[in-house]
Formats: C-alpha cells, sequence, structure tokens
C-alpha cells in the first residue's frame, strides 16, 4: 500500500492514498469493523493485481503481435528478395537491432521499395510473355488472339528468368523475320510467275491466304507453317505449269519454223511470231516477260501450226523433194553414191498412189536424214584426213613441177613466192606417208565398227590406197632405174675422157628425162592411171546436186619424197629429173 500511497504530481488530488484516506474517514464515520475493513483491503488489492495482469497480457499479447508482425516482415522481405532474385538490398540493416517497432520502422521503406519493384518486374515479364504469346499465335496461324494477358509466375521474378524470356523473345522475333521474308519472296516470285503466265496474282494469293493480298487492308501478313507451305506448294505448282507451257511453246515454236523452212515462209509472216520464236531456246529461269506464257498465245500459236499443218498437205511433193535434195546433198558431201532419181520416183508413186500418209512419208524422210547425219558424222574423221592427203598431192604434184624447171631461181617476178610455197610443200610432203598409213588404220577400224566398206564417191577407198602403194612401189622402182643410168652414163663419160683426153658435149641421154614420154606415176600431168583411174576424186572430179561432174585438180600418184642426195644429183644432172625433195 505504500507504494499506491504515494504522492503522484502527475495524476493531481485523485491518487490511490488520498483515496485511500477518504475510504478510512468514511469506515471511521460508519465505524466499520478491522475485520471488514481487513477485508474490503484485501478485495482492494486482488483488484489492482486483475488490472496489472489484464495490463500485463495485454502488454505481453501487443508485444507477440509486434514479433509476429516484424517475423512476417522479415519473411516477406526473403520472399521478395528471392523472388526477385536478389541476395540483399541496399537499404536492409545487416544487424538489426533496437526495440521491435524499431526493426519494424527500419524494414517498413525496404519492404515498400522491393514491392514496388515487384510490381514493375511483374509488367517486365507480363510484356515480355504477352510478345511471346503473340508471335507464337502467329506462328501457330492464329492471328485472332484474345486480349487475355499470359499468367506470371511472381515466385521467380529474377532478372535471369527476364533474360531467358528476352532471349526466347529474340529468338521468335527473328524466326518471325525469317518466316516474313520467306513469304515475302514466296510472293513476290508467285507475281512474277502470275505476270509470266498471264494468271491473276490477287486472286492467286488470296486462295493461299487472304493476308497475303494487299488490296485487304490487312497489316500483318500470315507467317504460318500452312501459309508457308501453301505458299511454297503454289509457286512448285506455278513453276510446273511455267515449264510445261515453255515446253509447249517452244514445240509449237519448232513446227513452226520446219514448217515455215519447209514452205518457204515469207519473213513477214514470220515475224507475226517473233513472240513465239524468241522463247526457241530459251531456258525456263530466262523467260520473264509478262503475258510470255499466256494461254492464249499458245492457243494462237496452236491454231497457227494446224493451218500450216493443212497448207503442208497441198504442198506435199515440193516438200518431199526438198527434203529429198537434203539428203542428197549430206550424202553429196559425205561423198557417198545414191541413185537420186530412183529415189525420186519412188516418192512420186509414193505419194500419187495415196497409200502414204503425208506426215509419214516425211517422218520416214526424217528418219533417213537423220541417220545420213550420223553416218556423215561417223565418216567426218575420215575425210577429213582424205582430204589433207588429196590437198598434199596436189602440192607434190606442184612441186614437181617446179622442180623441173630451170628457170626457177631466175630473179623473176613472182619467184621468193614460189621458193616459200616450195619450202612449205616439202614440208608438207614429207607428212604424206604418216597421213595415209593413220588413213588405212582408221578406214580399217571404221570398216570393223560398220561391217561395210568405206567407199569414196563410189570407189573403195582402201582399194585407192592400195593403188597408192602399188603406184609408190613403182615410182621408187623408176627413180632407182634413173639414177642408175645417170651413174652408168657418167662413168661412160669417165671412161672416154680417159681415152681421149678431154670430155665430150654433154649430150642429152635417151632415158635421162623422161621415158617413154611419159611420167612414172601415170600422165605428163600426173593423172593416175590404172585403178585409181576409177576414182573419181582421184581423177579431178567431183560429183554435183544435179549429177554432173565438176573438175579440180588432180592429185598426183607420186607420194614418195626422195632423199636429199638424190635430189642433188637430178639438179646436177643435164636434164631434170622429176623429183619430190
Amino acid at each position: 500500500m505504500a507504494v499506491t500511497e504515494a504522492q503522484n504530481p502527475l495524476l493531481g488530488e485523485n491518487t490511490c492514498g488520498s483515496l485511500l484516506k477518504k475510504l478510512q474517514e468514511i469506515w471511521d464515520e460508519v465505524g466499520e469493523s478491522d475485520e471488514q475493513r481487513d477485508k474490503m483491503l484485501l478485495q482492494l488489492e486482488q483488484e489492482c493485481l486483475d488490472v496489472y495482469k489484464r495490463k500485463v497480457e495485454q502488454a505481453a499479447k501487443s508485444r507477440a503481435q509486434l514479433l509476429q508482425a516484424l517475423s512476417d516482415a522479415k519473411l516477406e522481405l526473403s520472399s521478395l528478395l528471392s523472388a526477385l532474385g536478389e541476395k540483399s538490398f541496399a537499404g536492409i540493416p545487416e544487424n538489426p537491432s533496437g526495440t521491435i517497432k524499431e526493426q519494424l520502422a527500419a524494414i517498413a521503406p525496404v519492404l515498400e521499395q522491393l514491392w514496388q519493384q515487384k510490381e514493375e518486374r511483374i509488367k517486365e515479364f507480363s510484356d515480355v510473355q504477352s510478345q511471346i504469346q503473340q508471335i507464337c499465335g502467329e506462328i501457330a496461324g492464329n492471328l485472332n488472339l484474345n486480349d487475355a494477358s499470359p499468367a506470371v509466375d511472381e515466385s521467380d521474378l529474377s532478372l535471369k528468368k527476364l533474360d531467358e524470356y528476352q532471349s526466347e523473345l529474340q529468338e521468335l522475333q527473328k524466326e518471325k523475320s525469317e518466316r516474313l521474308h520467306k513469304v515475302l519472296e514466296f510472293v513476290s516470285t508467285v507475281h512474277d510467275l502470275c505476270a509470266v503466265l498471264g494468271m491473276d496474282f490477287f486472286s492467286t494469293v488470296t486462295e493461299v491466304h487472304p493476308s497475303l493480298n494487299d488490296s485487304t487492308g490487312v497489316q500483318s501478313k500470315s507467317i504460318s507453317n500452312d501459309t508457308l507451305a501453301r505458299l511454297a506448294k503454289t509457286v512448285l505448282t506455278l513453276k510446273e505449269d511455267k515449264k510445261q507451257r515453255l515446253q509447249k511453246l517452244q514445240e509449237l515454236a519448232s513446227q513452226l519454223i520446219d514448217l515455215w523452212n519447209l514452205m518457204d515462209t515469207h519473213p513477214e509472216e514470220r515475224s507475226l511470231f517473233d513472240h513465239v520464236t524468241c522463247n526457241m531456246s530459251a531456258s525456263v529461269d530466262e523467260v520473264t516477260v509478262p503475258g510470255a506464257l499466256a494461254l492464249d498465245l499458245i492457243e494462237q500459236a496452236e491454231v497457227e501450226v494446224e493451218r500450216l499443218d493443212q497448207l503442208k498437205a497441198s504442198r506435199m511433193k515440193e516438200i518431199a523433194f526438198k527434203k529429198q535434195t537434203e539428203l542428197e546433198d549430206i550424202f553429196a558431201r559425205a561423198h557417198v553414191e545414191i541413185d537420186p532419181d530412183a529415189a525420186r520416183e519412188k516418192i512420186m508413186a509414193l505419194i500419187d498412189s495415196g497409200n502414204v500418209e503425208p506426215a509419214e512419208l516425211l517422218a520416214d524422210m526424217d528418219n533417213h536424214i537423220a541417220k545420213a547425219k550420223e553416218e556423215a558424222l561417223s565418216r567426218k574423221d575420215i575425210l577429213d584426213k582424205v582430204e589433207k592427203w588429196m590437198s598434199a598431192c596436189e602440192e607434190e604434184s606442184w612441186l614437181e613441177d617446179y622442180n623441173r624447171d630451170d628457170n626457177r631461181y631466175n630473179a623473176s617476178r613472182g619467184a621468193h613466192l614460189n621458193l616459200k610455197r616450195a619450202e612449205k610443200a616439202r614440208i608438207l610432203v614429207n607428212k604424206i606417208p604418216a597421213l595415209v598409213d593413220t588413213l588405212v588404220a582408221k578406214t580399217r577400224a571404221w570398216e570393223e565398227d560398220h561391217g561395210m566398206s568405206f567407199t569414196y564417191d563410189g570407189v573403195p577407198l582402201l582399194a585407192m590406197l592400195d593403188e597408192y602403194a602399188m603406184l609408190r612401189h613403182e615410182r621408187e622402182e623408176e627413180k632407182r632405174r634413173m639414177r642408175d643410168q645417170k651413174k652408168h652414163h657418167e662413168q661412160r663419160n669417165t671412161e672416154q675422157e680417159a681415152i681421149f683426153g678431154s670430155r665430150p658435149s654433154p649430150g642429152r641421154p635417151v632415158s635421162s628425162g623422161k621415158v617413154g614420154g611419159t611420167r612414172a606415176n601415170g600422165g605428163a600431168n600426173g593423172t593416175p592411171n590404172r585403178r585409181l583411174s576409177l576414182n573419181a576424186h582421184q581423177n579431178g572430179s567431183r560429183s554435183t546436186k544435179d549429177g554432173k561432174r565438176d573438175i579440180r585438180p588432180v592429185a598426183p600418184v607420186n607420194y614418195v619424197a626422195i632423199s636429199k642426195e638424190d635430189a642433188a644429183s637430178h639438179v646436177s644432172g643435164t636434164e631434170p629429173i622429176p623429183a619430190s625433195p
């Protein structure tokens, strides 16, 4: 009671002591007994204890709540740091101290900052995930997405997770850009193909996807797998159509050109279809002119081919004879003998009989022409060497005439040109034996491959070469005999000089210049004799288109080049001797 009775200046006059004093005065005045007084005092003390207990309990409860709030704040702080991926925060005290309220007051601003940061981070995540969702929808082909934002996982709002989403977004944006680029490339290709094929571009791309048509006002193009696949299929279809149309147009152009050539169509009439024939040899990629492969253009060419086919039937004989002339020209250039008159009579009989279709007859003649070209091609190598051989023989003939000319070294006009030609001729003549050997080998190989004899204007080439070999041998024998006669003549002159002391005036020996008035290789002008006379070309004539022969320089049969010693002996003699240095 001593404590309660102490004066408390803050409470004024109504203190426990003053009230107890008033209570005692009342008791004294009333006359309460001491027992009653003690009982009432104990009751007062108990009531005071109860008040203190309630206050203590309230204080303890308040402290517990503050501790719980502090614990919750720390837990929330830890949760926010974990969600944001932060290990620490600048505003958090490292070693918290002070009262509970002081600790709560220190944590509160940190929590507020973290909450604000969390809200900003959630917004960033939502923006990134919305863009990802949008692009994924575009790739999946769903352009009409709802406005529902994607759910953000608030348990992980770390910068690392945000970077992962941003990386995913960048990859999707890159893929979107690549897909859009592919779509635009496909659309551009479709536009070019439609232009060449004469097709409606807008209707074609609208069938693939309406967003590809710029005239519809759709801003975003479809970049889905389905759109890309349909675009690729459309491009392949258009390219195949372009290829088939070009092939058809080239076939029609080829038919037009063949018909024009057969009927000698005027250039002005041909120029009307320049837009058809201009792509005759073009590749698919080279045809880029709009409308170049339109269906109406192809139909126009088909109508013209049909018209010319009907016209061709009425000019069948003229066309057939023209093809026969082409066939005869091929055989003439290949030096193959045929009977043109019999072939023309047969063509006339077939056409007049009406037993053969004009198209079949022309196709059969085209086959003959193709086979003739193949045969001519197989003979080309041998014929080229035959031409070289005969050209060399002509040079050898000229060289022999040149060597017999006593005035060849005079300073006459053009003598230096003849001298140069003689030098070149000697080089060419020296190559004749090797050329002939090669020609024989190739001819035999050709005959083995084809199972037939190789003829040159009706004469077997190997027979010509055999004749050449025999005449070559005779030429060698003649030269050997002439050298022996010359040696004998010189020996006789030497003996006469020894007997009479002086050499008589040289006379012309009977056999030193010409033998029997002819050259050893045939006639005086080098005309071959015996079997070589069967060779029309060797006799200096060629077949012409009208069956006549035209005269050309005759190749000599003296194809053997004599040695330098023989040439010197001929030059030193009293009479020029035909020789081939």
